[in-house]
């Protein structure tokens, strides 16, 4: 079977029941077996829609796996045959249905699908974009209902091809209402739920930007395969560089504005954390403040090491795809602009190629920066323009002090002329130092020491003034070249420092901590590849890193420079320790059903002590009463003894009932006997022990729910119970009904004093009383009971608050018949308000 390629799988994407995805599928069925492919049907779901159950004629038909399953009869894909026919092409609709228990191989469909393409059988799919497992919370905000079946994103998006099978709104709702997807009695409760515009709308739009994603992901990795350096503007990508100064926030909405224009366009922050030093003016606080500000308009926030900003954020652009580039412009001033020449702006304009470079005026711009040479190393520039200045600017010197010969004196001049060797010295250190005191003291003998116009070197004067004035120049340049290192040192530091804690705050914002962080890994240093494996690679074209016992990080791309070695193996670290981390997590996991386990059976052994011997020496002390020989009862104290013996043994009952029936839902051994159930069969027996309880409406209007009569009543009795010990006097419990999205919904309401939200879930432990002392409570079984029996019987429990104060539980349960018509606009929800 190894050797056997593996089959490949297309999948129809919808955004809502009805759009084609069925038809679609048969109808490319069809055509690839009139090009004479073996194409056989697995399972299609027609929904008994005439055209597409015309698009099976022709196709052979595996027939389908029948299976029993809580009290019916349920039809599967036969799996076992499709892979014994072994066709060619395979269709398998509803590609994230449930298999139902005990019947299919696999929990999943997909995972039918999955054997499927392992014996190397092509399968075309059909999947509604409410069915993605990461969209399942988006998707029930929108409509509603809760999404019980789905599939993962990534079996989804390995498909060889993902198809869109879409329709407008308007479209999709004539189509629901001329009868061609459902039923006549389903379809003004589907225009008035699940199809109503608003809804349709966002699925829409939610399949859409799905299959944008896949298809740049897709263009994203062909262009790595191919090495394409150009920038291909299939999409609006823009990326404006931060470099944490005041001006940020403006960029950043500019940006936005301009990623807004065109519908998908992606806004990406960079900032570049240099090694030669931190930008004029930056701030962490700014830079923290403006990450923020990209999040809350939907872009992303990215930082690289790079000795150049101006090539890194190139660089970034185009690997990313980039279609636009924003940055401010410059903050230096016009005589800083024409000592240190032109700026990052003018070097990424040159080096942007195909890329548009937006250059953003704000309030900063042309202010300048304090010292600016004091944030710098010596850069190639600054070694060129250091000599060049040494020569030229005594000269300028000299010629601007012979035309005012008479009023300035030898001091002052000579005094100008060390000023000038110093900001040379300043400028390009201690090469440049020397030149600028030569020319300096050679100048000043020679047009200002008397005798002017003739050199006295042979004066001891003059040997004293150039002496000076080297020493004065090498003691700037060394102090100038010291600040200079330590000011590299520390710029690199926080540099590295600030990388570290971008990764930080990257892996901890995303879901995936080892993925995030090797894309995190990647993209910081401009690799083409990042990936963690378990023994080194022979190839030598990779840079590897130890990532802790057992683990390396492997980069493919240009090769690191020795600092940032040291960046990756802190990088390379984090990589380790999160493998260590999921290997603990699994572990952990792994014990801690044995943990809870123990803390059960401790809470059990607490509880049981009191609650267990209370009703017991009750009833013991009852029955040892009325057999004593010693004393004359009465009848009426003698029926008293009775009825305490018989509420103590009751009372017993029920709680060793309990005790059995959540050890049985535990250890998974409840027996199920699932038929179709009126309410007003198990209303009355639920009921009999609450007489504050009352009914609203008229069960009699409500469909036939899918549920065990017995464990029903075990539920609403429970409920109801514990409504009645919260309720105040005179505000008797509520019990009502409805019918929404296919289900029965099962409303108990009291006008207790409800409970923070905080601590509902804590309702559903066992043994948990939520602090109450009283010994009637009981051992906190009932509600940990009646959900259990109620996700047994595939249904949900959960707590709500109740209006006007209280709280109230609500039980939702499938319909015996999911064709059933809602309830009648008389039925208890609306009494219960």
């Amino acid at each position: 079977m190894n050797d056997v390629p593996r089959g490949r799988l297309k999948v129809y994407l919808g955004a809502a029941p009805g759009v084609g995805k069925t038809y679609r599928m048969l109808d490319e069925a069809r055509r690839r077996a009139s090009r004479g492919a073996d194409v056989a049907v697995g399972f299609a779901e027609c929904h008994g829609r005439p055209g597409t159950e015309a698009m099976t004629e022709g196709l052979e038909v595996v027939a389908r796996l029948r299976c029993a399953h809580r009290g019916g009869t349920f039809e599967e894909m036969d799996l076992a045959a499709v892979l014994a026919r072994r066709p060619e092409v395979a269709v398998v609709d509803e590609f994230a249905h449930t298999n139902v228990p005990g019947g299919a191989r696999h929990p999943k469909r997909w995972q039918d699908v999955e054997d499927l393409l392992a014996a190397g059988i092509d399968v075309i799919t059909a999947v509604d974009i409410r069915h993605l497992e990461s969209l399942k919370d988006v998707v029930e905000k929108i409509t509603g209902v809760p999404q019980h079946e789905t599939v993962p994103d990534e079996v989804v998006r390995r498909a060889a091809e993902i198809e869109l099978v879409d329709m407008p709104p308007e479209g999709l709702r004539r189509r629901m209402a001329h009868g061609t997807i459902y039923t006549p009695e389903k379809i003004d409760a589907a225009l008035a739920h699940h199809f109503r515009p608003g809804n349709l709308t966002a699925l829409r739009q939610l399949a859409l930007l799905w299959v944008a994603d896949r298809v740049d992901e897709a263009l994203q990795s062909y262009r790595a395969e191919h090495a394409t350096g150009g920038v291909w503007e299939t999409r609006e990508r823009v990326v404006v560089a931060l470099t944490g100064g005041p001006e940020g926030d403006t960029l950043v909405r500019r940006a936005a504005r301009i990623a807004g224009r065109t519908a998908g366009g992606d806004l990406l922050a960079l900032h570049v954390a240099r090694s030669d030093g931190l930008a004029a003016g930056a701030s962490h606080a700014s830079l923290a403040r403006q990450r923020r500000l990209v999040e809350d308009l939907g872009g992303s926030y990215h930082c690289v090491v790079g000795d150049d900003v101006a090539t890194a954020l190139v660089e970034f652009a185009r690997a990313e795809n980039a279609t636009q580039l924003v940055l401010g412009t410059s903050r230096r001033g016009r005589l800083e602009r024409l000592l240190t020449g032109p700026g990052t702006g003018e070097a990424v304009t040159a080096l942007s190629g195909d890329i548009d470079v937006h250059r953003v005026t704000h309030e900063r711009a042309g202010r300048g920066t304090l010292l600016p040479s004091r944030r710098r190393t010596l850069s190639t520039r600054r070694l060129i323009a250091g000599p060049v200045a040494g020569l030229v600017l005594p000269v300028l010197l000299t010629v601007g002090l012979a035309q005012v010969r008479g009023t300035v004196n030898l001091t002052s001049e000579a005094l100008l002329f060390l000023l000038a060797v110093v900001g040379v010295a300043c400028i390009g250190g201690v090469t440049s130092a020397v030149i600028a005191s030569v020319t300096a003291s050679l100048l000043l003998n020679y047009w200002f020491i008397p005798p002017v116009g003739r050199f006295t070197l042979d004066d001891p004067n003059a040997l004293l003034a150039l002496g000076v004035f080297a020493v004065v120049a090498a003691t700037v340049a060394a102090v100038v070249d010291r600040s200079l290192r330590l000011s590299r040192r520390a710029a690199r530091a926080t540099a590295e420092a600030e990388t570290m804690s971008s990764l930080a705050g990257s892996i901890v914002r995303g879901g995936q901590t080892i993925p995030a962080l090797l894309e995190r890994t990647r993209e910081t240093f401009g690799m083409d590849s990042a990936e963690l494996v378990s023994a080194p690679p022979a190839s030598a074209d990779a840079t590897v890193v130890p990532a802790g016992p057992g683990n390396y990080l492997v980069l493919r791309g240009r090769t690191p420079s020795a600092s940032e070695r040291r960046v990756l193996a802190a990088f390379a670290a984090h990589a380790g320790s999160a493998v260590e981390r999921a290997r603990l997590a699994e572990a952990a996991a792994e014990v801690e059903p044995v943990r809870a386990a123990d803390r059960m059976r401790t809470a059990l052994l607490r509880a049981v002590g009191h609650d267990l011997r209370t009703p017991l020496a009750a009833g013991w002390a009852a029955v040892t009463s009325l057999r004593s020989r010693e004393v004359e009862f009465s009848p009426q104290d003698r029926e008293e003894l009775l009825a305490t013996a018989d509420e103590s043994m009751a009372r017993l009952s029920r709680l060793v009932d309990n005790l059995l029936d959540l050890s049985r839902l535990e250890a998974g051994v409840l027996r199920l006997s699932l038929r179709a159930t009126a309410l007003e069969e198990v209303l009355p027996a639920a009921l009999a022990d609450v007489p504050a309880a009352e009914v609203h409406g008229d069960p009699e209007d409500m469909p036939a729910l899918l549920a065990d009569p017995p464990l029903l009543e075990r539920v609403i009795a429970n409920l109801a119970g514990n409504a009645a010990r919260y309720s105040p006097p005179g505000k008797p419990v509520l019990v009502t009904a409805s019918v929404l999205a296919g289900r029965a919904e099962l409303r108990v309401v009291d006008r207790g004093p409800g409970l923070p939200p905080a601590g509902r879930e804590r309702l559903f432990e066992p043994f948990q009383r939520l602090g109450d002392t009283d010994n009637t409570t009981g051992l906190g079984l009932g509600l940990a009971l009646a959900r259990g029996l109620t996700e047994a019987m595939d249904g949900t429990l959960t707590p709500e608050d109740t209006p006007g104060g209280g709280l109230t539980m609500v039980v939702s349960l499938p319909l015996a018949d999911p064709d059933a018509p809602p309830a009648a606009p008389r039925h208890a929800r609306d009494a219960a308000g």
